[in-house]
């Protein structure tokens, strides 16, 4: 509790009344200048919340705000790359690499068109990820790999629902029952004897008749896929669902097959131009 105020025999300063344990606390006062400034953060604060924006629906009789100026320097920024953007849309793909200007300008807008829209599938650097959704920095391609076809690819997706769109579809041999699980593990060792994985040669060669009957037509004789068909190699280590038996089985049981937006109805045609030259740099563009 609070005792009387008193002069302090040490300092000579008054005290405030307030002891502790014998320790009595003094009333030294603030400096007169840091009073002065922190009058003065009250003053500044009162003419912020005048003239800017401090609370919501409150804009402050100076109309600025940070989504004004971001508004602003958009349009500013659109404006300067409009006529770039435009020698683009005329040109044809084909014609894009052959231009430095154009084709430094497209990569550095397929980059951030890339780490905006096609990365949380693809990776930051188009590595792919397991579970369907392929790497685009290797030589395999399920719908081809060369300018048109990643241009055709992107801009109407991979059964997106638009009427222009990569459809492919593998059947669900074994939900539906058009294969026996026997059957399903003799045609999955043949796979595996396409790439020299087979362990069990009694098993592939029973497997490759099933093969025959079911598989040519999307993946090939020899196994080395269709990008016609959408049909992928069997042959390589690229497996978008996993490559031991167990995952091959899996997906001749359930039938795969991922979506991808058509980004025709989300980008514009400079920017799916720009993103097509981006992906087809990645390393394995054909």
């Amino acid at each position: 509790m609070p005792t009387k105020t008193e002069k302090d025999a040490v300092t000579g300063t008054m005290t405030t009344g307030h002891e502790w344990d014998g320790i009595k606390e003094l009333n030294t006062p603030l400096p007169k200048w840091w009073i002065y400034v922190f009058y003065a953060t009250i003053v500044w604060a009162a003419a912020y919340y005048v003239f800017y924006p401090s609370l919501p629906w409150v804009r402050g009789i100076a109309g600025w705000s940070q989504r004004g100026e971001l508004a602003e320097k958009l349009a500013a920024e659109r404006e300067r790359v409009r006529p770039m953007l435009e020698r683009i849309r005329a040109m044809p793909i084909a014609d894009l690499q052959r231009s430095a200007e154009l084709r430094d300008f497209a990569f550095a807008g397929g980059r951030a068109a890339f780490a905006d829209n096609c990365a949380p599938c693809h990776g930051a650097g188009g590595a792919g990820a397991k579970g369907g959704f392929p790497a685009l920095v290797d030589d395999e391609w399920i719908w081809g790999g060369d300018l048109a076809a990643i241009q055709r690819t992107i801009t109407y997706g991979v059964r997106s629902g638009h009427a222009e769109t990569r459809t492919s579809q593998m059947p669900r041999f074994g939900a539906d029952a058009l294969l026996t699980p026997a059957q399903i593990s003799d045609v999955a060792e043949h796979v595996l004897s396409l790439s020299g994985r087979s362990t069990n040669a009694a098993a592939a060669g029973r497997g490759k008749a099933t093969y025959a009957d079911q598989c040519v037509a999307c993946h090939g004789d020899t196994g080395r896929g269709n990008p016609e068909q959408g049909g992928p190699s069997l042959v390589d280590q690229v497996w978008l669902y996993g490559s031991d038996k167990a995952s091959i089985e899996r997906s001749v049981y359930l039938g795969r097959g991922g979506v991808m937006p058509a980004w025709t109805e989300r980008l514009d045609e400079a920017t799916i131009k720009m993103l097509t030259l981006y992906v087809h740099s990645l390393g394995g563009g054909r």
